[in-house]
């Protein structure tokens, strides 16, 4: 069973970066009077608390979320999901991606989440409100791969596994390709790490050549402490909606400030 626990590290810079572009393409989604399918491979917990232990430990939030929320402004998408979320759950409350994606989209939408942890899929069917999502307990990339194309064939996937299997970055390239190939409409979204060894920029390069067209963001920031590994977060986005360059260029602006 694998051991990565998102609690440490909700609300960190990448969070941000990640949150902030899902949150825009479901705004932008939504304004179509058309329902849309919603996939997610690795899910999470759902919620997350900013005074928990776990991120009290790594202070990964308070250098995140915490310190940057003024770069959103309140009627922002993933301003107004967070604020959703914090008058459900009380204003320590986080949302991961699961409940963000909750708080934007509409009941006509379809929500279908997967993760591989019994707890956190635990964790996952409580926090989500009552028959708002499909909550499985299997490996996320599988789901994708068997419910692609989904009904309604509008949509995004978000796939953004821990990286923790490293042989990750070297199957990712061709499951993207798989699932564009079965859903060509869909928007598919997958988040990666920066590392400092470099070890993200084979994958990358095999997605560039695939994708030539896809939206390719990246975000640099210091350490989270002396001898972390990540010094940014990528987005590779196939497929995506009008306006995501828009916010990817003010978070770039956003970002070169720390």
């Amino acid at each position: 069973m694998l051991s990565y626990q998102h609690a440490y590290h909700a609300g960190n810079l990448a969070d941000v970066h990640k949150h902030a572009m899902l949150a825009t393409a479901l705004d932008y989604l939504v304004r179509k009077d058309k329902p849309l399918s919603y996939l997610e491979t690795h899910a999470g917990r759902g919620l997350y608390r900013l005074d928990s232990a776990e991120a009290l430990k790594t202070g990964e939030a308070a250098q995140g979320i915490v310190r940057v929320a003024d770069w959103f402004a309140p009627d922002h998408p993933y301003a107004r999901a967070r604020a959703a979320v914090a008058a459900t759950y009380g204003p320590t409350a986080y949302p991961g991606s699961p409940l963000i994606a909750a708080a934007l989209l509409r009941p006509e939408d379809s929500m279908t989440l997967a993760d591989l942890h019994p707890a956190e899929v635990a964790a996952l069917r409580e926090a989500m409100p009552a028959g708002r999502a499909q909550v499985l307990q299997e490996d996320g990339l599988a789901m994708a791969l068997s419910r692609t194309p989904p009904e309604p064939r509008r949509g995004l996937a978000l796939i953004d596994p821990s990286y923790e299997v490293k042989r990750d970055y070297d199957r990712l390239p061709a499951i993207l390709q798989k699932l564009h190939a079965r859903w060509n409409v869909g928007i598919l979204m997958l988040w990666y790490p920066i590392l400092a060894t470099g070890a993200q920029s084979g994958m990358v390069r095999s997605l560039r050549q695939t994708f030539p067209e896809a939206l390719l963001h990246e975000v640099r920031f210091p350490p989270a402490r002396p001898g972390h590994g990540m010094i940014g977060s990528g987005l590779f986005v196939v497929n995506p909606p009008f306006g995501l360059d828009t916010e990817a260029d003010s978070l770039s602006a956003r970002f070169a400030t720390l």
